[in-house]
């Protein structure tokens, strides 16, 4: 079964072209993972400061491993860059 990863992003006020770096910047460690089908991150339409990253994986534990992975330091650095709380769900084709 694969799963479907999205995950919302709000910008701090005045920094949204950082948030959307820094979110690029995860793609080759996301996509590099073990049991990741692809990720890609998309900017709203309608409001600029405001991102999707959307990921595909093999499974559930697959994500969490990646996300064990990634340097603490590196996410708390960009913890300034959002202007709320990051969402994500996890979502399947039945």
């Amino acid at each position: 079964m694969s799963l479907t990863r999205i995950n919302e992003f709000q910008a701090a006020p005045g920094k949204a072209e950082e948030l959307f770096t820094f979110l690029q910047s995860l793609i080759p460690f996301i996509s590099s993972s073990p049991g990741c089908n692809g990720c890609e991150v998309l900017r709203n339409c309608e409001q600029a400061d405001t991102f999707v990253v959307i990921e595909r994986w093999e499974s559930k534990a697959a994500h969490q491993a990646s996300i064990a992975r990634f340097p603490k330091e590196d996410m708390q650095a960009a913890m300034a860059l959002f202007g709320a709380a990051p969402r994500g769900n996890y979502y399947q084709v039945e």
